[in-house]
């Protein structure tokens, strides 16, 4: 009798270990399929070219030799770090009301095709969303869209994880551009 309630016991347990590590990877599968967050924001970003330091909201802070601090390097502007604190707004309109700043920097990191390598974090303070989203990837800028990880994030957007999807919205020149962020957050907190 000692040894049925044993048995019962141990089956009973190894039910209850089965079920929840079925429910534990169904909820995974269901995090993975459906994003608990989507935003959309454009960050605009005004490169300083020596003239128009009023306006400006990004800079060279790296060059090689053979560039320099105002106009990015020749060679798809290898070796340039840009560090920016670009205005977010919701629609692709510079003059909207931000919602937040996109801080942080991108250098160009290959001679042969124009890509980049971005690090940065979206700093919001609206009524809807008060944190920071914080970004990290390379950046094959010639493609008309682009994904880089989404690593983090504070307030609203605690341990948050997930892809954004960049998209060159607008450039005129060298001195600005304007991207599409289209963020799917699949870890909420």
């Amino acid at each position: 009798m000692i040894e049925g309630k044993k048995r019962s016991t141990a089956i009973f347990l190894l039910i209850l270990i089965f079920l929840s590590a079925s429910s534990a990877m169904a909820s995974k599968k269901l995090r993975r399929l459906h994003p608990c967050k989507n935003l959309v924001l454009y960050f605009h970003d005004i490169l300083y070219n020596g003239k128009n330091a009023a306006n400006a909201t990004s800079a060279i802070v790296g060059a090689p030799s053979w560039g320099n601090r105002t106009i990015l390097a020749g060679q798809n502007h290898f070796g340039d770090m840009v560090v920016f604190d670009d205005p977010i707004t919701l629609d692709n309109n510079l003059r909207s009301n931000p919602v937040g700043r996109a801080q942080g920097f991108y250098f160009y990191d290959k001679k042969e095709i124009f890509t980049a390598w971005v690090g940065f974090s979206f700093v919001l303070n609206t009524t809807d969303y008060k944190g920071t989203i914080n970004f990290a990837g390379a950046d094959p800028l010639m493609n008309k869209t682009r994904d880089i990880s989404v690593v983090g994030g504070t307030g609203d957007f605690f341990m948050t994880r997930g892809i954004a999807t960049l998209m060159t919205d607008a450039f005129e020149g060298e001195v600005y551009f304007r991207l599409c962020v289209d963020i799917k957050l699949y870890e909420c907190y």
